[in-house]
């Protein structure tokens, strides 16, 4: 099955936003996308980039533009539980460390579903050490075996490793995706990012949401 590579930091709204729109994307096309964990705090430092909400806080109208381009997303795809995050931004390294730890422990799934959910669905402060073993915990995780391997000196190169491989590919922020070696920045690239795949594999396009 072909891959879609969708590189990602919990702390952007707009990967989570995306993440609820790929299963039907999949659906619609038999391609899987692959989540690669990068700290976006990395990509920044890395950019010299910033987040929308520090780089257009002081354009007038950029702001409530920004909101409602976000409320027709949720109204396009049905997105009926995403909630702004009061403790926004949020300091992700625990989190994208222990993604990378929970695919070794062979959770990444549920351990992507569970942060992405504590970060916008039901907002918690998840820089917060106590908040985030909590959640692990309340989510069914070994709190402590997933903590403990996500400090280890292995898992903890292999964030850099892979924010350093996505900024050489030309990422800049989050939600980046790449389709073969063609690069898309932003969940509002979805339609383009799928009909690229389709291109690519020799398909027709069908009906895009």
């Amino acid at each position: 099955m072909a891959e879609i590579e969708f590189h990602f930091d919990f702390g952007s709204p707009n990967a989570y936003l995306a993440h609820r729109v790929i299963p039907a994307i999949e659906e619609r096309t038999g391609a899987r996308f692959r989540y690669v964990p990068v700290l976006l705090g990395g990509v920044f430092k890395a950019t010299g980039n910033r987040s929308p909400a520090e780089a257009f806080g002081d354009i007038a109208n950029k702001r409530a533009y920004m909101a409602l381009e976000t409320e027709r997303f949720l109204r396009r795809h049905g997105i009926a539980d995403y909630r702004r995050n009061p403790h926004f931004p949020v300091n992700t390294l625990q989190l994208m460390r222990g993604a990378v730890a929970a695919r070794h422990e062979g959770c990444f799934g549920r351990y992507v579903e569970a942060m992405f959910h504590a970060m916008w669905a039901e907002p918690r402060k998840m820089d917060d050490a106590a908040i985030f073993r909590a959640t692990l915990e309340e989510a069914g995780f070994d709190a402590p075996r997933l903590l403990e391997r996500a400090q280890s000196p292995e898992v903890k190169q292999e964030l850099v490793r892979s924010t350093e491989a996505s900024v050489a590919r030309g990422t800049f922020g989050s939600p980046t995706f790449f389709v073969g070696e063609e690069i898309f920045f932003g969940k509002d690239q979805l339609r383009d990012v799928e009909e690229e795949y389709l291109r690519q594999h020799g398909r027709a396009r069908e009906s895009l949401a």
